[in-house]
């Protein structure tokens, strides 16, 4: 299942998804938070807290900066990108997803 969260500025999106992502892995479904925003707080919104928060930005911004290379894959953005945090969700701080594979999260 994939489920995307989108709408205006200010409408919950945030609490909408970190809501949506925790409940679904508290019942035992493996899920991946991508927080593709220009102002992302969805670890914040996860439990993740500020300082593990803002080390996944810091992945991102090196990979638009060109310091890091883009992952080739779905199963590579994971391994390189993501972590897990509370109730067991998985999370990648992403700006943009160049060349998906089918099937891409």
């Amino acid at each position: 299942m994939k489920v995307a969260v989108v709408g205006k500025g200010g409408s919950g999106k945030t609490t909408t998804a970190a809501v949506l992502a925790r409940t679904l892995a508290r019942r035992g479904v493996p899920t991946l938070a991508l927080d593709c925003d220009t102002n992302p707080n969805l670890g914040l919104s996860l439990g993740f807290g500020e300082e593990r928060t803002e080390s996944l930005i810091a992945v991102r911004d090196a990979v638009d900066e060109g310091d890091q290379e883009h992952a080739g894959s779905a199963e590579e953005l994971l391994a390189r990108f993501a972590i897990e945090g509370p109730d067991g969700v998985r999370l990648a701080v992403v700006s943009a997803i160049q060349n998906p594979e089918p099937g891409c999260p």
